[in-house]
């Protein structure tokens, strides 16, 4: 019988305390074996006792803590990456609980399909009034459109939650780009792709994300997607995809709309009708979301998809801005 091949789960973390007991808890759980399986926590120097909550907690004996003094996600991976021993890396995020049959999943989809990253959809969960409507609207297509966020079908795609990959593609690929914060998956998956590899989304693949749970956090958490998006542009001019582009000219509209309206009564009946459009898909949208998810929801609902488009529009035009600055700062 052929041994089943190493797996490494690198879980980069910091300050979790609240969580690790229960996503550490499901990677410790798979129903793979054990004997083939290593388990990385890569740390962004933790000052809250998740490293001590780790070592307490039955069963970490095969879990190894490394230091990422960088903090950020991309460099505690790529940390992870050249630590590793499997054959096979498999993300897992500090605020995940995976199923039971995750690392087997994955390593099936991977050998199904010759796809170099499989990953399976973010299924969201709110624990807090607000949570909950912003679980639910980050399932409706109106408010992130990508595949894992709301498909339930599978097949190549541009990018997945997490992922996990053959461990020689990573190292082929120099593992992730440190100079991103955030959307390292993102950039990481359009080089995938654009060497000539795939990126295969499955619902098999299936995991829990406890995500943000006030509007506050939320905003911050897609203005800082949306100024690393002009990043990943920069990089790569051909990742763009149409539906990245709907939130920063709705907001560019918000902004300059009222001034030119000014200049002729034709275009603030254009600029009205614009806003009054959006608010009429906004609250077709929440309808839906409330009718499969609770009617309580509603009166929040149409508020998270409004910071998701105002929040996500709003920093990609400052990184515009930021990135108009570097460049005049290279030239001087």
């Amino acid at each position: 019988m052929r041994q089943q091949p190493l797996v490494t789960i690198i879980m980069p973390v910091r300050n979790e305390a609240a969580f690790i007991e229960r996503s550490l808890g499901a990677v410790l759980a798979q129903d793979y074996p054990s004997e083939r399986m290593e388990v990385l926590i890569v740390d962004g120097m933790s000052d809250d006792g998740t490293c001590e909550m780790i070592r307490a907690m039955t069963g970490t004996d095969r879990v190894r803590i490394i230091p990422n003094p960088k903090r950020i996600q991309a460099a505690g991976l790529n940390l992870g990456i050249l630590e590793a021993t499997g054959e096979y890396v498999v993300r897992v995020d500090g605020h995940t609980i995976v199923a039971p049959d995750y690392v087997r999943s994955c390593l099936r989809t991977l050998s199904e399909t010759g796809a170099q990253n499989a990953g399976g959809a973010m299924d969201p969960v709110g624990t807090t009034p607000m949570g909950k409507a912003i679980a639910a609207a980050g399932k409706s297509a109106f408010a992130v459109p990508s595949a894992f966020h709301v498909s339930s079908r599978e097949g190549f795609t541009d990018t997945v939650y997490l992922g996990a990959w053959p461990r020689s593609v990573l190292l082929a690929l120099g593992g992730y780009n440190e100079t991103f914060a955030v959307n390292e998956d993102y950039e990481l998956n359009y080089r995938i792709r654009a060497g000539g590899g795939r990126v295969y989304f499955s619902p098999t693949i299936r995991s829990t994300y406890y995500g943000r749970q006030t509007l506050k956090v939320l905003a911050r958490q897609y203005f800082r997607y949306g100024m690393s998006k002009v990043a990943t542009l920069r990089l790569h001019p051909g990742s763009v995809r149409v539906r990245q582009l709907v939130a920063p000219v709705f907001v560019a509209g918000l902004a300059i709309g009222p001034l030119l309206g000014l200049l002729h009564p034709l275009i603030l009946t254009i600029f009205l009708a614009t806003v009054t459009c959006y608010l009429v898909l906004n609250l077709i949208f929440s309808a839906r979301v409330a009718s499969r998810k609770g009617w309580a929801l509603m009166r929040r609902i149409p508020l998270v998809f409004a910071v998701i488009h105002l929040a996500w529009g709003t920093g990609f035009w400052a990184g515009i801005i930021r990135s108009m600055g570097s460049y005049r700062s290279k030239v001087n």
